[in-house]
């Protein structure tokens, strides 16, 4: 798997989410790395929040990354399924980058420029948990895909 990123609106998270995030990224196997970086929480709500946080994904973005939004409207997939994702996403041959919003959601000029919405569940969760959530879910798939014994079912 080619680097992934994480692109995650917010920042100063509490030390349990970056604990947990320092246990998953080095996990990884060696022919993968995956980074976690983080875009500026909007002062603004609703409406603009949402604009706001989708230039900044945009602004970070190249032209032919492969994204993955992060969207309440998207798909859900089983463990397996998100492993046989991850293969296709990597033979588009494109740079592969997950985005996961603020509080608000994304826009619809962002979910119109994303290629796949994932979403992990009918539940709401607050933004600190889903990058771990994110983190262990593509570790899991990967360790699938590999035949490790991590995902045991």
């Amino acid at each position: 798997m080619p680097d992934l990123r994480i692109l995650a609106v917010g920042q100063k998270m509490p030390t349990w989410v970056q604990a947990g995030c320092d246990t998953y990224l080095p996990r990884f196997r060696r022919q993968c790395r995956v980074l976690l970086e983080e875009i500026p929480a909007s002062r603004r709500e609703g409406a603009e929040a949402q604009t706001e946080h989708g230039q900044r994904l945009l602004d970070r973005l190249k032209r032919d990354d492969w994204l993955v939004l992060l969207d309440e409207r998207g798909q859900q997939w089983s463990t397996e399924e998100l492993a046989e994702a991850l293969t296709r996403w990597e033979m588009t041959g494109r740079s592969i980058v997950l985005a996961i919003g603020g509080a608000d959601g994304w826009n619809e000029a962002t979910r119109q420029r994303a290629d796949v919405q994932w979403c992990l569940s009918r539940l709401v969760f607050p933004h600190p948990l889903v990058r771990l959530i994110v983190l262990e879910q593509l570790y899991r798939a990967d360790s699938v895909r590999i035949g490790h014994p991590y995902h045991r079912s």
